[in-house]
């Protein structure tokens, strides 16, 4: 039975998890900003989880940065010590109102790289001192190229995705993993201005399956849908004269 910590938990796609590892047996720890989302689901998931396992929660605003440290040891001791942290929370910038405000631009990138990295940053060393333990991020095919419609999401991607393979590196021989998990489009509230059409698009149930996989898997950096690893390896190697000629 594994001890899971979701922070980011209302999030479609993390929801979406917390029932599937409820289903499998594991212990939750969830975090989350919006208190009534967050009792919506726990309440949902009381109702599934079975009587050995424990289900806990705390709100809180992921880029109050001070607070990272508390909600972890808060997480070890409610599940009583830690297998799996998930980090599945961020925002979806408005590409216009950031090109136009520099402060919006700085917002966007403390929600979806820096508070990410602090976390990270503490969670490997809480699991690097335990010896085992999974760090599972949601980064993003965003952060494999800057493209003109969203790259300031793409940028904290990027860096995320970067700093997670240093993190990798770091703590290859000390029993810890660190998977970088990168969805392509994904029908959530996220995306609900967006139009949805074509095979491109998976549902956050999807994703979640192969999370889980990923998880329990062997390979570091995780493409979902998988078609995605190879839609992305064409658009890298577009060469930057004929790229700076496309609406992406």
């Amino acid at each position: 039975m594994a001890r899971i910590a979701i922070f980011g938990a209302t999030s479609a796609i993390a929801t979406s998890c917390a029932r599937l590892w409820l289903s499998e047996g594991s212990s939750l720890f969830l975090v989350a900003r919006n208190p009534d989302k967050l009792q919506v689901l726990v309440d949902d998931l009381c109702v599934r989880k079975g009587p050995a396992q424990v289900l806990a929660q705390a709100c809180a605003d992921l880029n109050d940065f001070e607070r990272h440290e508390d909600l972890l040891a808060e997480a070890r001791r409610a599940l009583g010590g830690l297998d799996v942290l998930l980090v599945a929370h961020g925002s979806l910038p408005d590409q216009r109102a950031c090109e136009r405000s520099v402060n919006a631009t700085l917002d966007e990138l403390r929600t979806n790289a820096l508070s990410i990295i602090s976390l990270v940053t503490l969670a490997a060393n809480l699991f690097q001192t335990a010896g085992h333990g999974t760090i599972a991020v949601i980064s993003s095919v965003a952060g494999d190229r800057g493209r003109q419609s969203n790259y300031v999401y793409g940028t904290a991607k990027g860096a995320v995705s970067l700093f997670l393979e240093g993190v990798r590196n770091r703590l290859s021989r000390s029993g810890v993993r660190v998977v970088t998990i990168k969805p392509g489009f994904v029908d959530t509230p996220m995306t609900a201005h967006l139009e949805k059409k074509g095979p491109l698009w998976a549902q956050p149930q999807t994703i979640a399956r192969g999370i889980a996989r990923a998880v329990n898997g062997r390979r570091d950096v995780v493409y979902l849908p998988g078609f995605w690893r190879w839609i992305m390896v064409i658009i890298r190697h577009i060469p930057e004269p004929i790229f700076k000629r496309m609406s992406l």
